[in-house]
């Protein structure tokens, strides 16, 4: 069973984003490939700093996933 937990993109390093979750805040934030992010939710390069979004958490913690909030 998978879960869904609010994310929030920071910012973006290079090819990586810096996300918080409930259990990753900034100053431990989860980094995800920024062209994973583009490819799930649709979201451009541009508009993804601040973007809401939805993590899709599977039963071992891996985010299987990304949604528009």
């Amino acid at each position: 069973m998978s879960e869904r937990l609010p994310a929030t993109v920071l910012l973006l390093v290079g090819d990586q984003a810096e996300i918080t979750t409930p259990s990753r805040d900034h100053t431990d934030p989860e980094r995800v490939p920024v062209e994973r992010l583009e490819r799930e939710t649709g979201l451009s390069r541009d508009r993804l700093p601040g973007a809401e979004l939805v993590a899709v958490v599977g039963d071992d913690g891996e985010l299987l996933r990304f949604e528009r909030a």
